[in-house]
């Protein structure tokens, strides 16, 4: 299984699931939240990062499952 990051981006109508690097989505959704909640679900199960964009199609939030390569100083 590869450890591709999980995007959450808009899509005609609704928003998309999409893995880094390809070019059809993994699934589609009416909502965000929806799609939100599936990217977690694929990036949990891969070890790896989600990234949420917002309408404008820039990163809002960004979550890793897994080993994180930049943990927080503290």
């Amino acid at each position: 299984m590869s450890n591709k990051n999980q995007h959450v981006v808009p899509h005609s109508g609704g928003w998309a699931v999409k893995g880094a690097g390809n070019g059809k989505a993994t699934s589609i959704h009416s909502t965000q939240r929806s799609a939100i909640s599936e990217a977690r679900d694929i990036a949990r199960n891969q070890s790896s990062e989600m990234l949420i964009h917002g309408t404008n199609g820039r990163i809002r939030e960004r979550n890793t499952y897994g080993k994180d390569p930049y943990p927080p100083e503290g």
